[in-house]
């Protein structure tokens, strides 16, 4: 565990993460990070956008469904 102070930065609260939090991550200075509210009242923050996710299994789908379409489409 990790503990964070909550700090003023200008006319904005903010925590800064310490290095190996960051490393971790696998982040950087204007990267940007996800603070996703789990269903039970947690919060959990990742690099991965969820909303890429879920565009993704569309893809996907549709990648599974029109194989034949797609390869004469990239031609």
């Amino acid at each position: 565990m990790v503990e964070l102070k909550v700090r003023r930065f200008g006319n904005s609260l903010g925590v800064v993460l310490p290095k190996s939090v960051i490393d971790r991550l696998n982040t950087g200075d204007g990267k940007p990070l996800f603070l996703i509210e789990a269903p039970d009242g947690s919060y959990r923050l990742t690099p991965y956008d969820p909303a890429f996710e879920k565009k993704m299994a569309v893809a996907e789908d549709i990648i599974k469904r029109y194989p034949n379409t797609l390869r004469v489409l990239s031609k």
